[in-house]
Formats: structure tokens, sequence, C-alpha cells
């Protein structure tokens, strides 16, 4: 094994690390004061305005989920509201264009009366009832938040009602005086990724510490999680332990305490809705007489798979420009969404004497992303669908499986820029290994500035979106934007994966440094114009590129990025993610890790373009720490490397519209400037 404290002793710039250090926090500082300094000027306020307005625009649209009890709910921020208002109105009110919105929750009167900086996370409503919730509050926008008991009927929260403090919890309804939880219950509860390790059973009324433990997973699992199903009729406790990103065992929790393993793959999924289970591969299984592909849907009915039955109907089969996206239960019906070269479409799958019977839903047009908003499993068919494409905005719509109408389009997300002469076109880039990497290329006359973006890893497909905050700020002056579907992403689903996985890597990289090549060669821009941007694993993307590919790219933005692949695994959540990248502590593993770690191949005298680095103080998931010391050590060798750290906003570096707005005008302008030379031109 590789010596860790001897490895460690080398990064002069470990002390970076320490959130908290005095030293740490001027460092953080004086380079703040340096970039907005040479960013923050007139200029730079008017593109930080311009994207403000889309952030802040109260014709936006709301999108609601349904909870069961015949509301649409909503979180909204607005420049009135800028830490949001959690709130719901009727159906028939969400039609109108300015409904009448019922507040159930101020968060910035919260903070107000608390003096506290609290961020909306999530929330869980008691079902049925719907009179209670569990309201999950961030600091400053962190991962770990802390749970507080709401009454849904008297607006306030819950006198010595269930209450837990700051931590990565999960919390899951079972009945009005009993809680699922899963958070730090003291030593060895959590697992070393920093997530909960033990499930307890909670009654109200009791201290945390009688809680009932119901399930444990090991040190080195990522988490386990608990929930309870409590669809009339069908009520069930579903456990799941996560072993790593892409292994886990499910099991199903009887009233007597049983803990019974459901048997599939465990790098499968699993879906329990009602009667049925749905199966969904990572790799191929074979069943008796029959072998199912990797990324198949396969369903079955629920009770005669857990007695041992294995008749199987399989609901989606992907082919080689076809994976499955998502997948949603109406009452009585599936919607399954497919993507054929990154274009999206969805079909109805209804269960019925005879089988499984499919049909399409209304279609998308050219290059447009077709998403199911919400369904409302519990009472009905109905389902909320939202399309939209990169020049397109966002539509979203009411419809109902099985009915007559056409879907009735609720709200249109308004025009954040001028589209007029801009296109959308699509083009493969041969990758290193041949193979055909698909991009978007939207805006208007080629030569000018490109920004491209990718991310490439995780199974996260990247699809088509209307961005106004692109659209402001960088396509209305004139710049051409481009998304890479590189390997490591869920375009062509497990394959397109796993292809980019811990060993292999490197071809994710070899895909975009392709797509940039192929902007090249069809003269839609040039290196010295061509700049990148990316986030979080696409932050390591970036750093890559800046390392392995400098001469490719005229500027470079790396937003809360992951870089030190030598101690990423000893810093907050990093060690979840070995399955994606490998273990460095493992010599085989660190022998090819070294050669793509972004802080391990800063190298002096070579052609790095700029390179602007954003991270938070808060961000509880990728360490700071890794931005931190990258822009330490470039800095060091002479390199034209910026940064900004902002103190709030965990993962997304932003905790209110303000702080989102002046990073990404950061992000943007910062690219502009480099690639043009001329902060002149404005946003729309």
């Amino acid at each position: 094994m590789i010596d860790v404290v001897a490895d460690a002793l080398n990064d002069s710039y470990l002390w970076l690390e320490d959130l908290d250090a005095p030293e740490a926090a001027r460092w953080v500082a004086d380079r703040n004061t340096e970039t907005l300094a040479a960013l923050a000027d007139d200029d730079f306020a008017r593109v930080r305005d311009a994207i403000r307005e889309v952030y802040d625009s109260k014709d936006r649209i709301p999108f609601p989920g349904w909870r069961g009890d015949g509301f649409y709910y909503d979180f909204w921020t607005d420049a009135d509201h800028p830490r949001g208002v959690w709130r719901r109105t009727t159906a028939e009110q969400y039609r109108r264009d300015e409904p009448e919105w019922d507040v159930l929750l101020d968060v910035d009167a919260l903070n107000e009366a608390e003096g506290e900086n609290w961020t909306w996370s999530d929330v869980a409503v008691l079902r049925p009832g719907y009179d209670r919730c569990l309201v999950l509050l961030s600091r400053g926008g962190a991962d770990a938040v802390v749970v507080r008991e709401f009454d849904l009927r008297e607006r306030v929260f819950v006198e010595d009602g269930f209450t837990l403090p700051e931590a990565k919890t999960s919390v899951s309804w079972i009945d009005a005086d009993h809680i699922f939880v899963g958070t730090d219950f003291g030593p060895g509860s959590m697992t070393s990724s920093g997530y909960p390790r033990v499930v307890k059973r909670w009654r109200r009324g009791t201290p945390l510490s009688e809680a009932r433990t119901v399930f444990e997973g090991h040190a080195d699992d990522v988490l386990v999680r608990a929930h309870h199903d409590p669809s009339a009729g069908y009520e069930r406790d579903l456990l799941i332990r996560l072993r790593d990103f892409y292994h886990a065992e499910e099991y199903l929790l009887t009233p007597a305490g049983e803990v019974v393993r459901i048997e599939v793959p465990d790098d499968a999924r699993c879906d329990v809705h009602r009667d049925w289970l749905l199966i969904r591969l990572r790799s191929p299984w074979t069943v008796g007489t029959a072998t199912y592909p990797a990324g198949a849907l396969l369903a079955a009915g629920f009770d005669g798979y857990l007695a041992g039955g294995r008749d199987l109907t399989v609901l989606f089969e992907p082919d080689e420009r076809t994976s499955l996206g998502s997948f949603t239960w109406t009452r009585h019906h599936l919607l399954v969404v497919t993507i054929t070269d990154v274009r999206t479409g969805v079909h109805v799958l209804t269960p019925g004497p005879r089988g499984w019977s499919r049909r399409p839903l209304p279609g998308a047009g050219e290059f447009d992303q077709t998403r199911i908003v919400d369904t409302d499993p519990d009472n009905d068919d109905s389902y909320l669908i939202a399309s939209e494409g990169f020049l397109r905005p966002t539509t979203l719509g009411l419809g109902t499986v099985g009915g007559e109408a056409a879907v009735e389009v609720l709200k249109r997300q308004p025009a954040f820029f001028d589209a007029t002469g801009m296109t959308v076109r699509q083009f493969f880039a041969t990758s290193a290994d041949g193979t055909r990497v698909p991009y978007f290329v939207a805006g208007g006359a080629d030569g000018g500035p490109a920004l491209l973006t990718g991310y490439g890893g995780f199974e996260i497909p990247m699809t088509p979106n209307y961005n106004g905050v692109i659209g402001r700020g960088w396509l209305a002056r004139g710049g051409t934007f481009v998304l890479a579907n590189i390997r490591g992403g869920g375009e062509y689903g497990p394959a397109w994966h796993r292809a980019a996985l811990r060993e292999n890597r490197v071809r994710a990289y070899e895909d975009f440094a392709a797509v940039a090549a192929d902007l090249v060669a069809r003269g839609i821009t040039t290196p010295g114009r061509l700049g990148i941007k990316g986030g979080s694993n696409g932050g390591l993307l970036m750093g890559v590129m800046l390392t392995r590919y400098p001469e490719s790219f005229g500027a470079v933005v790396a937003q809360v990025p992951l870089l030190d692949m030598r101690r990423y695994t000893k810093l907050l959540a990093g060690r979840s993610w070995i399955a994606e990248y490998g273990d460095p502590d493992d010599e085989t593993d660190w022998a090819y890790l070294r050669e793509f770690s972004p802080y391990h191949n800063v190298r002096p005298g070579r052609p790095y373009p700029p390179i602007l680095l954003i991270t938070s103080t808060r961000d509880d998931r990728v360490h700071p720490g890794h931005a931190r010391k990258m822009m330490a050590l470039l800095r060091e060798h002479g390199f034209d490397a910026s940064y900004y750290e902002n103190v709030e906003g965990g993962h997304g570096a932003a905790a209110d519209n303000e702080q989102a707005a002046t990073v990404s005008a950061l992000a943007l302008d910062f690219l502009w400037r480099r690639l043009t030379g001329d902060p002149a031109d404005r946003p729309a």
C-alpha cells in the first residue's frame, strides 16, 4: 500500500483544507478581493443584473408538485423572497396567470425571527392526513440539514414535535406518531462517506436515544435508508443498503420486523408500486433460459416475485441508439421516457389481463427535452409534463392517461433572450478510440467565441434545456453554446457510463477533447476562442482539460471542482465515489488516477489557458480544498489563475438568487473577456 502519511506531507498546500483556520480564511479573502477587483466593474454589473432578472423573474414557471391532497405545492424564490417561500394553491387557481398562493412557510421571515441563515432543502408531508410535515433546512445551502416538524393547519413548527439537529439526515413518515430516521446517532452511526449507517424507528414523545434500530449497514457503505409506502392496501416498509453508487441491497421490512431481501442483481435498482415490482438493470442478467440486457426495464408481480416466482416482462429494451431515461407511475399506468441520440420520447405502458400494452405520448420537437414533472399515483392518472429546447422556452402541460382531451397547456416560460437567427444543430465527433460522440451547437453565426460544457459521470445524461442565464449572458452577446454528451454519462445507458469508469476514465476526457477538435475542424470556433465550463465532476473534467489539452482552449471555468484525486477519499463525501473513480489508497488504482489527477499534473512552463476556480466554503460534498490548493499551485508556477469562494451555497455555490447571479456572471464574463478581449458587448 502507498504511504498515505508521506504523500500528505509532500502536499505543501494541505493547510488550505482547514476550513476554519484563520490563515486559510485570510487566503480566501485575499483571492476573492483580487478577483472582484479585476472583474467586478460596470460591465460585470450589467451582466450580473441581466442574469439576476432571469433568476428573479416572476414570470418563471412555478413547477408544482403533488402531495396527494389535491393541492399544487411549490417552493419559490424571487427578489422579494431571496430565501424563498413554500406555498400551495388549488388546481383551478394554478391555471390563472396570477394564482392566489397560500404561503405555508416564509424562510426569509424565519431567518429574521431566529437570526439564522436557513435555506430550503426538502419537505416530507404525512400521507394520508396531510396535516403535518417534516421540513428540512440547511445552513447556507449545505447538504447537512436540521429537521423540524411543521403543522400545516396552524402554520407553526410543532412544539415537542419530531426535531433533529444538523446532520446528513434522511427521514420518512410511517404514521402520525412514528418516523424512520437515519442520522448521526453518535460514534459509529455514520458511514465513512458521512451518511447514515443506521436507520431507526422513532416514536413520538420519546427521546431519540430510545428509537429502535431496524437496519444497519457497514462502515464503508455509502448509506442506508428506510422508506414507508402508505399506498392504501399496499402499505410497505422498504430498506436500502447502498454499498457504493452502483451496488445496493434492497429489502422488505415485514410488520413482524423480519428483513426480507428482494433478490435482484446488486447493481440493479428496484421500484415498487402497488402490485408491481420494476427492475432496472445495469448489467446483463440471466434468469432460467432468458438473458436480459443491461439497460432493460423488467416488471413482475411483487408478491409472486418475493415468493420465488420469476415471471418477468420486458417493458423496455435498449438498442445502440436508445436508452431508458426515466419512468414514473400514475395510478394505473407507467410513463417511460426514452433517449434516442439524446432526444427524448415518452410512452405509456399499461398492465392488463393480456399483459402490458404500449403507446406513445405526443412527442416534442427536434432537439427538445420532454420530462414528466410529477404524477399523483395515489389518486388518478394525471401527469404534469414539460418540454423545452435550447432556444424554446419551457411549456408545462397537464394530461390524463386514457383521457380524450389533449394535454392542457398550463404555463409557458417567457423568452429571456431574442433567439432570432439562432439555430440548434447536432454533430458527432470521433474520439481517440473511434467512438462517435454526440454534441449540440446552439447559437448564431460560426466563428465567434464558443462555450463548451459537459459532465461525463455517474450515468447522468446531459440533455437540451432552455437556460435563460446562458441565453442572456452568452448567446445574446453573439456567443455559441455547445453541449458535449461524452462517455461516463447516461445518454446511451449503462454501457456509455461503464465505458469511462475507473481505469477507463480517460475516455471521457478524450471524448471532450475530440468535440473541441471537431468544433475547430468545422469552423465553428478556434482554440483561442473556445472556452469551457463545468462543475463538480464536470469541474474535474475542466481540470483535466487544463492540464492535458491546454492548447485546445482559450479559457477555463471550474466550479465546485474535484481536483486532488490523491486525497479526494479523505475529504467529506469523497469515499462514496470510489466506484466511479477508484481508490487512491490502492496502488493499482493510483497508478491510473495519478495520470489524470489535475492537482498532480500541473507542470511549469506549459501553455495553460487562463482559469477561474469557483467554490463554496459551505460545500460539504466536494471539499473547497480542491479548488483552493489548485489555485495556490497554479499561482506558484506563475499561471493566469483567478479564484472566487462564496461563503454560502453548498454544492451549488450559491444560497440565493443574488449569489447565483454573481457566480454566473463571474463565470460568463470571465470567459467572454478572455476569449474576446472585449468586455463591451452587452447581454440583451
